[in-house]
């Protein structure tokens, strides 16, 4: 087996993009709608009192007193980003290559050389 020089060097980071993993959850949560102040007959305001009242999921008096109405528990959608790894491209020696790390390498990248003599076939 043949010796492996091995040396170390930096080359010139041109780009970093990372890579998302997407996470989506649901989860029940309480959902109200903005009451217009302006709107609505006595009559209306009347009734949308007595269906909230009347209503398992109705409008509590807190929420009434914040200018919601109509609250009811509904599924709700959540999209979170993690960040996976980062794509490098980068340059040495007037060759451009491209790896996938785990963390950001910033402007200059360390990278290993490793040189063996090719055996005769």
């Amino acid at each position: 087996m043949p010796f492996e020089n091995v040396r170390y060097d930096y080359a010139q980071v041109l780009s970093v993009r990372p890579v998302y993993q997407v996470l989506r959850t649901t989860s029940m949560e309480r959902v109200c709608d903005v009451r217009d102040a302006d709107k609505g007959t006595t009559l209306a305001r009347i009734v949308n009192s007595v269906k909230d009242r009347l209503s398992s999921t109705g409008t509590n008096a807190e929420e009434r007193a914040a200018g919601l109405q109509n609250c009811r528990v509904e599924p709700v959608e959540k999209e979170f980003r993690r960040t996976l790894a980062y794509d490098v491209d980068y340059m040495y020696r007037g060759s451009k290559f491209r790896t996938r790390m785990d963390r950001d390498p910033g402007n200059r990248l360390r990278i290993r050389i490793s040189i063996t003599p090719h055996p005769f076939d």
